[in-house]
């Protein structure tokens, strides 16, 4: 799961509180605010050029005038809602965002709009340090899987990206095994 296109890049945990870090059971370090979304994260290195992202609301922030991303705001409680494909040259219809890291590095990236669903959305960092060297280290992404009613249909659209991720057949769902300091940990 190293660096290059097709190849993961990052897990999207979303949840209403973020609260949960103290609880998840993998170590996690601060990421930065999402100013004017109303959000912020937390980071864990998953070894390969991978990550996990904790994202909920912030507290330190108003109310956004649009709903928060990865439909936080509709969340009862934490969920493995998204995950992303690393590319490179996404195109300019791409989304352009930014977040300051804690120590004021300025983190710039592109990315195709999440649609809910098993699907990955696809991210482009250009020459922005990527998150996962500078998230806590010490965890490791042992499997990676989807579920989804029609496993065939997940694998066309996968195939299309060059994503080789393993599609079982069940209720639409994202599954991903973690190997922390204090053992496995396995969120959906």
């Amino acid at each position: 799961m190293g660096e290059g296109n097709g190849l993961i890049d990052h897990l999207v945990y979303a949840t209403p509180s973020l609260d949960v870090v103290d609880r998840l059971g993998i170590p996690v370090s601060p990421g930065g605010q999402h100013v004017g979304l109303g959000t912020r994260n937390f980071l864990a290195d998953l070894g390969g050029g991978a990550y996990l992202e904790v994202i909920g609301p912030d507290p330190d922030q108003p109310d956004p005038p649009q709903p928060r991303p990865f439909d936080i705001d509709s969340l009862t409680g934490p969920r493995l809602v998204a995950w992303a494909v690393r590319v490179t040259d996404i195109g300019p219809d791409a989304i352009a965002m930014s977040r300051a890291r804690t120590d004021g590095v300025l983190l710039e990236w592109k990315l195709t709009p999440w649609v809910p669903g098993v699907l990955p959305f696809l991210i482009d960092w250009g020459t922005t340090p990527h998150p996962s060297r500078d998230a806590v280290h010490g965890s490791e992404l042992l499997s990676f899987h989807l579920t989804h009613p029609s496993p065939d249909e997940v694998h066309k659209g996968l195939s299309a990206l060059g994503v080789d991720v393993p599609v079982v057949e069940g209720a639409p769902a994202l599954v991903a095994r973690i190997r922390t300091p204090q053992g496995e940990v396995t969120l959906r």
